[in-house]
């Protein structure tokens, strides 16, 4: 019996048996089948930003049993006593605080990276994981820039490890169905997905410089980023809405659902992306608080995305979403596990629901925390067994990419021409000074 029991928990925590956030079975705790399942069959995490939506992901992390989160890593201490704080009620062991993940990094027993801080430190901070034999765990966007993209793709087929992207959605039971249903014809030829968020975001004030606060180490957290004075209004969240570290509120929320979009549509890379947009209500914000984002592909289909930070009137009944029009009919994604399919008569004809209750409008760190367990077991069982990842680096750049592509041509003020075949922009001097940045000398990342 005892033997079946662990045949059972072991199956649960690779893949064959379905795992639930809070526990595999009701009534015992990722805790108590940490002990049952040994340290050989954990997987051992360093948890790179745990503010926010890093203490989310990593208390996530730290809640599978199959599971050690052995390193805290954060500028911030206080971010990083709360963090160990919480990881301590979930796993037997206590994190290590490392406030440079760095360090971390050259622990022979750490297996991955989770990489959970701001946009700029994204690609980086992966290359630097790669190069040190470590598998890593990577927040959307991939990557600050187009160029960073391209690096990471290179650097996962130099060094052979597993590089999972936090599009959650991918791993979704229904939106998998979903999929499955659109491959079908359900709706016939899909030929148009519109995608969006929407959010009122409270006004930004004017920020002022001021000295770094005792808590920060400031100097570590711009890392990459060429150096500016610390400013008051940026750390932890504002930094989204300036360029020099952040991607606006396009790769913040709209990767997920043009990721979505692209998956739905069975496409790569377009042929002509434009967009339209700009700060209507944010006086201080540097991105635009509303844009629209249009990208054409050779097989005649089209992603629209619009984005609104500063009205949430919802769309199909949702502040996030993606709805495929087809000849034959549409089919609905909102932003949680469930999907809605209608005829060309706008027939509601099958309704798919989440079992799980999830409020995207709440401004919540972790709105799906339950279901994004499916997406991080798919990491450990591609590092575990070679399992196909669900967002793999090659399709995670290649949907950055569109959004950034979008960013790119609204600060550019043209419409750009793309390469099919790899994504690149032609013939657009101006457009291809956005590609990438400039670093912090010392700082430039590399293979």
């Amino acid at each position: 019996m005892e033997n079946s029991r662990r045949d059972f928990v072991k199956r649960a925590v690779t893949g064959t048996t379905a795992l639930t956030f809070g526990g595999i079975l009701p009534g015992l705790s990722a805790k108590s089948y940490s002990r049952v399942l040994g340290a050989n069959e954990r997987i051992n995490v360093a948890s790179m930003g745990v503010n926010s939506r890093g203490h989310a992901v990593g208390t996530n992390f730290a809640n599978q049993a199959n599971c050690e989160v052995i390193y805290a890593c954060d500028v911030d201490k206080r971010a990083t006593a709360k963090f160990i704080s919480s990881v301590e009620h979930l796993q037997d062991t206590k994190p290590k605080a490392e406030e440079d993940f760095r360090k971390a990094l050259e622990d022979k027993d750490l297996d991955a990276l989770l990489v959970t801080c701001p946009d700029h430190w994204h690609a980086p901070a992966a290359l630097l994981a790669l190069q040190a034999g470590k598998h890593v765990y990577l927040e959307k966007p991939c990557s600050h820039n187009p160029h960073e993209g391209e690096l990471l793709v290179r650097a996962v087929n130099k060094y052979k490890k597993v590089v999972q992207m936090g599009n959650q959605r991918r791993s979704y039971p229904n939106s998998i169905k979903a999929m499955e249903a659109l491959r079908s014809g359900i709706i016939g030829k899909p030929y148009f997905a519109k995608a969006w968020y929407t959010n009122d975001r409270p006004l930004l004030e004017e920020g002022k410089n001021t000295a770094v606060p005792s808590w920060l180490n400031y100097e570590l957290w711009q890392g990459p980023a060429p150096r500016r004075p610390y400013q008051d209004n940026i750390i932890h969240y504002n930094w989204h809405w300036f360029w020099h570290w952040g991607t606006g509120e396009a790769l913040n929320n709209g990767t997920h659902t043009v990721d979505l979009a692209r998956w739905g549509l069975n496409v790569d890379y377009p042929i002509r992306v434009s967009s339209l947009g700009g700060r209507y209500s944010q006086k201080h914000w540097e991105t635009p608080d509303t844009q629209v984002i249009n990208m054409e592909f050779e097989n005649k289909t089209m992603i629209s995305w619009e984005g609104r930070s500063c009205n949430s009137r919802p769309i199909e009944g949702s502040s996030v979403g993606v709805v495929f029009y087809g000849d034959k009919g549409s089919l609905v994604m909102p932003g949680s596990n469930h999907y809605k399919i209608y005829d060309a008569s706008n027939n509601l004809v099958e309704e798919v629901k989440n079992d799980k209750v999830i409020d995207e409008t709440l401004r919540l760190s972790n709105p799906s925390q339950q279901l994004d367990a499916y997406h991080i077991q798919n990491f450990f069982d591609g590092i575990r067994n070679g399992a196909v990842l669900h967002s793999d680096i090659e399709s995670g750049h290649k949907s950055t990419l569109l959004v950034q592509l979008g960013n790119i041509a609204l600060r550019s003020g043209s419409t750009l021409d793309i390469n099919p075949k790899n994504g690149n922009i032609v013939g657009n001097k101006e457009a291809m000074n956005y590609w990438e940045r400039e670093y912090e000398p010392g700082w430039e990342p590399a293979l």
